[in-house]
């Protein structure tokens, strides 16, 4: 009803904005060649927005002959046609638009104070799920709070759609180090080291790619280049293996203080954190040297029968048991691991880069008693490294798919399970 009472109200403003009858504004929006003018009344304007109120109270606004003028060369007329209709009708269909006449429409809403319809506008982008476009508008205008926002949260859930792709080549410094001052960024450290080294280089493309090259005047400008950025990384999160690898031929970047701090984490075994900012949360997930977080986004993924990784790990992953710490006892493991819950055993093959493994989404009491799951599965890694050497096995026979076994014959029976009990799938990203 209240729609029916409301539509022939719509409809007589529409009628007003079309026919311009009595207007007494003129708006030269646009400039050369594209300058056009618009009509509307003083009294609407000022009832829709305090920008035109204060417009028309003040000086801004020259009056001649009974008329306001305005000019606006920085908004485009048929944008500014666009939020007139608005301010007249309350109608704006957005999804006939193309990307940037949106982005153009948003800009503007915000230089004519409109903010509900700068809210509005924003949620419409922030479904058309480009986060990085998004972005980069929303970190030239700072009233962009929940574009900023969205996009900022929507990288470190998803962060290969930039990070590792030459998109972050280009990227302006300033959304660079939004991203990395996140605590939910969700990539290895040295990745986030790795990607930082490929855009400085892309801003300094004369600089030799080789640092052992660098001349002093190399190494000075890619020290201005990474200043702001190399504090944000979590060296705690490297390892020393990654460090050497790849942080060492850049050692010259770091300053003395942080070099001293990394060398006692690695040496002091104590040492827990270098410098104030904590582990990422994907990253301090779990405490092992065997798995990182791509693995729990895998495992997580099988977990929810995803046969991929998954954007977020929706499950906390904590270190229960460590052989080379709480012994390799069948005592030891179920002391360790009866009552937890579900549970993922991970274990190196000696003398390789093979890991294996299983996950029990029961409890591990009793011995030697099947248990029966359709959700329980196998893995094997033929290089712990490289993630895409994963594959996994599958329930096949439900009522004998789980065994609480000791885990010091774990891998004997694993090799059972996987001719009886399972279905090998080859990983799929």
């Amino acid at each position: 009803m209240q729609q029916e009472l409301f539509l022939p109200v719509s409809n007589n403003f529409e009628k007003l904005f079309l026919s311009k009858k009595d207007y007494d504004v003129i708006i030269k929006a646009g400039e050369d060649n594209d300058q056009r003018e618009i009509y509307a009344h003083s009294n609407i304007l000022r009832c829709q927005s305090d920008y035109f109120d204060t417009a028309f109270s003040s000086n801004w606004a020259e009056k001649k002959d009974g008329k306001y003028f305005f000019k606006k060369p920085n908004i485009l007329p048929h944008i500014f046609e666009i939020i007139i209709r608005y301010l007249y009708c309350g109608q704006l269909d957005l999804n006939v638009k193309n990307g940037p006449d949106t982005l153009k429409l948003l800009v503007a809403t915000e230089e004519l104070g409109l903010n509900i319809l700068s809210e509005y506008i924003q949620e419409f982008l922030i479904k058309q799920n480009d986060p990085i476009g998004i972005l980069e508008v929303a970190f030239q205008h700072e009233n962009f709070t929940t574009l900023r926002g969205y996009g900022l949260e929507a990288i470190c859930q998803d962060p290969y759609i930039l990070f590792g792709t030459d998109k972050i080549l280009s990227l302006p410094a300033q959304i660079l180090e939004s991203l990395l001052k996140r605590d939910d960024l969700v990539l290895d450290e040295i990745e986030v080291w790795n990607n930082l080294i490929r855009w400085a280089h892309a801003q300094q493309p004369t600089v030799n790619k080789d640092p052992s090259e660098w001349t002093k005047d190399e190494l000075t400008l890619m020290e201005r280049t990474l200043l702001r950025f190399i504090p944000l990384i979590r060296f705690h999160d490297i390892t020393s293996e990654e460090y050497y690898d790849k942080v060492v031929p850049y050692d010259d970047l770091l300053p003395k203080k942080l070099k001293n701090e990394i060398l006692k984490f690695y040496l002091v075994p104590h040492a827990k954190q270098i410098g104030s900012l904590p582990s990422r949360i994907a990253v301090s997930t779990i405490d092992s040297v065997l798995i990182n977080s791509k693995h729990l986004a895998l495992f997580a993924g099988w977990i929810d029968k995803k046969d991929k990784s998954l954007k977020m790990i929706p499950y906390e992953f904590n270190l229960i048991l460590r052989a080379s710490r709480d012994g390799n006892t069948a005592a030891a493991f179920h002391n360790k691991c009866n009552n937890k819950g579900a549970t993922i055993i991970v274990i190196k093959i000696k003398g390789t880069n093979q890991i294996v493994g299983g996950y029990n989404p029961l409890d591990w009491e009793g011995n030697a008693i099947y248990k029966n799951t359709q959700d329980s599965f196998i893995f094997i890694f033929n290089d712990y490294r490289d993630i895409n050497t994963g594959k996994i096995g599958r329930v096949i026979d439900a009522s004998h798919a789980l065994v609480p076994i000791l885990i010091s014959i774990f891998q004997r029976v694993l090799k059972s399970m996987i001719m009886k009990h399972f279905r090998w799938l080859k990983n799929r990203f």
